[in-house]
């Protein structure tokens, strides 16, 4: 189907127009009912393929009053893809340790040695941790750390050397196991830029693992600019990480950071560029959009933050161009408003945790779990917790035998959901 100005769009196609209204929005065709406007039929709706970047562009330009309409193809495109369900995921958070080498622009989580707060877990720390959790009924153990700060730290080289590890990363691998082995929580590990003998070597002790691409713009790296002394956030050393993933078939989670600096063609930009990792391999299991929210001491304390439009067409556009992908968005950073952010796609919370505070957003607190699941079924969803991988991903991390197969059969049900309720 060609939109007006030509260029390729989405098109959704009716086989079964007699009850339906129709709406065209640049080149989108989708059926809804006129009765019931959040009911959509996927008997009506069939997509094509996935929108052009000319038409994400136009789609994420739109005008306030042409903004329903969007939200109801991202919605219609929702349905077809998980129809009825949104899922979380139930995790403790282990900041295992928030010294870094890089100095983005808007982290509040990165410490230098010596500073107030700065903190490596013991082991010892991390498993009460996740033994409280595991109480809880949560099943993930998320693990976020600086991006390999004994680089520059030697105060680091000497905790690792303490500990008995010869890197960050030598520590999390051992972390992860020791996890999985002593609880029944499952490690997703995010911890920067990997080889890809490092992502073999995760792999074996968690399910998933992710890494934020953030952003494709390379001059987010420029002097003054949101990732200014952060070598470790150069886009293309980010999707070499991602790629090995893929070539890996790691279950793999990434997103863009969106008011940073970027501009309205890097937000397009960089979902294309997860969108083309993912045709390639298929092991985007899901792919986060992430607002930027100011704090009062970071360097961008004066920046201007994402509205919450920005962040409706963001995601709308984030789910037709990736109709077959996982869409999450973190309610914490819309609150109080984020249940319309179902409105616009998503069909994932994110990892939510009845414990432990969001530490790379602190000020920001995780919705209590019954309020989440009350928003979301005011929205017409039924709520369900998910594991750290996807369901659809299980079946290939549960073809290698050991330890973590094991402890991935014990905590799903036949739909390759947490046994636990939500």
């Amino acid at each position: 189907m060609r939109d007006a100005a030509g260029g390729d769009a989405a098109s959704y196609v009716s086989t079964n127009e007699c009850t339906r209204n129709r709406i065209h929005y640049h080149g989108l065709l989708l059926m809804y009912d006129s009765i019931h406007p959040n009911a959509v039929s996927l008997t009506a709706i069939t997509p094509v393929a996935p929108i052009s970047r000319d038409a994400a562009l136009r789609l994420i330009r739109c005008s306030d009053g042409e903004l329903p309409e969007l939200l109801a193809a991202a919605r219609a495109a929702k349905e077809r893809f998980k129809p009825g369900i949104v899922t979380y995921s139930r995790k403790v958070f282990l900041p295992l340790t928030n010294l870094c080498r890089d100095y983005c622009g808007y982290c509040t989580f990165r410490r230098d040695p010596g500073d107030p707060g700065a903190h490596t877990m013991t082991p010892d720390e991390v498993l009460a941790v996740a033994r409280a959790g595991e109480k809880l009924g949560c099943t993930e153990a998320l693990f976020s750390l600086g991006d390999k700060p004994e680089l520059i730290f030697p105060e680091v080289r000497e905790t690792l050397h303490h500990l008995g590890y010869k890197s960050t990363l030598h520590y999390l691998e051992a972390m992860c196991e020791l996890v999985l082995r002593e609880t029944t929580l499952l490690p997703h590990p995010n911890p920067g830029l990997l080889s890809a003998e490092w992502i073999a070597r995760l792999a074996a002790v968690s399910p998933s693992m992710g890494l934020m691409l953030e952003t494709t713009n390379a001059s987010l790296l420029a002097p003054g600019a949101a990732h200014d002394n952060a070598p470790d956030k150069v886009p293309a050393k980010r999707l070499r990480t991602i790629e090995d993933a893929g070539r890996q078939n790691v279950p793999f989670t990434t997103g863009m950071l969106i008011g940073i600096g970027e501009s309205i063609e890097d937000r397009v930009d960089t979902l294309l560029a997860i969108r083309d990792l993912h045709e390639r391999y298929g092991h985007i299991q899901e792919v986060i959009v992430q607002n930027f929210r100011v704090k009062p001491t970071i360097p961008m304390a004066h920046w201007p933050e994402p509205s919450l439009g920005e962040m409706l067409r963001t995601v709308a556009v984030a789910r037709l161009l990736l109709p077959d992908v996982n869409i999450q968005a973190p309610p914490n950073l819309s609150a109080p408003y984020y249940e319309e952010l179902l409105d616009a796609g998503i069909n994932d919370w994110g990892g939510i945790s009845p414990l432990t505070p969001d530490y790379i957003n602190p000020e920001k607190p995780w919705p209590h779990l019954e309020q989440l699941r009350l928003r979301t079924e005011a929205k017409g969803f039924e709520l369900r917790q998910r594991l750290p991988v996807y369901p659809e991903f299980l079946p290939g991390v549960m073809t290698k035998p050991g330890l973590l197969s094991e402890k991935l059969a014990a905590s799903t049900d036949r739909s390759g959901f947490a046994r636990r309720a939500a």
